[in-house]
Formats: structure tokens, sequence, C-alpha cells
């Protein structure tokens, strides 16, 4: 396969190093199976892509693994968490190397953005008796 051009969404060998464990495939402990037909690698440059450039699937540049199995991938990786495990990953990770904990231990709200009616409750949601 000829190598692509990289697209400034792409991963560097040192984010594929920490992405790549945390979406990897299971392999069968006899072997069997199909094997992987497209890389993982090239899936998540993609997705970034997309991402990134706020394009529709479809608009995916053809050097990309085709549109259909990419979307595939990121609906599996948003059902099954793994977008989240990755992005708790990261969120460690970028904390610990600021000298912080690596989880959060405090939560703000911001009351504004919470609060939805003068009145709450159930006066906010029934109509005015006239």
């Amino acid at each position: 396969m000829e190598e692509r051009r990289p697209y400034p969404s792409d991963v560097t060998d040192a984010q594929w190093a920490i992405l790549e464990p945390l979406i990897a495939r299971p392999r069968r402990a006899d072997g069997r199976g199909r094997p992987p037909e497209v890389e993982l690698r090239e899936v998540v440059n993609a997705i970034l892509y997309v991402l990134r450039e706020g394009c529709r699937w479809r608009a995916l540049p053809h050097d990309f693994p085709n549109f259909n199995t990419v979307y595939w991938y990121f609906a599996k990786w948003t059902d099954d968490g793994t977008l989240v495990r990755i992005h708790d990953a990261l969120r460690r990770r970028t904390r610990e190397h600021s000298g912080r904990e690596p989880d959060p231990s405090a939560l703000i709200i911001d009351s504004q953005s919470v609060k939805a009616t003068e009145k709450g409750g159930m006066s906010a949601t029934t109509p005015a008796s006239r």
C-alpha cells in the first residue's frame, strides 16, 4: 500500500503509542477469525480529520479508509465506552504531567447554566390558567 501524505490532524507516533492499547482489538486465543482489514491508526486519523475539519463522513478524502468503516468504528467506540476511556486516560496523563492528581476531586456547576426557569418545578411547565 502506498504511503499517504499526512494531514495536520493525524496522530503522531508518540500519541499512537498512548492510544493503541486503549483501542486494540482483542485476539482470539485459538487464532481463528477474520484478519483485520483496516489499520486502526488510519481509522483514528480519519475520525480526527472529520472532527477537526467539520466535514461529513462521506466527505472524507479517498486516502482514508471507507467512510462507512470509519463511521462504524466511531459509533462502536461511542457505544462501548472506548471514547470515554480514551478521554479519561488522556485527562489523567495531562493532569499528572502538570503535577496534579490524576482524577479531579471537585466539580463546579455554573448555576446560570443549570437554571431553567424563574418559577421552577411543575408551575414552570404547566400553562397559566385563564
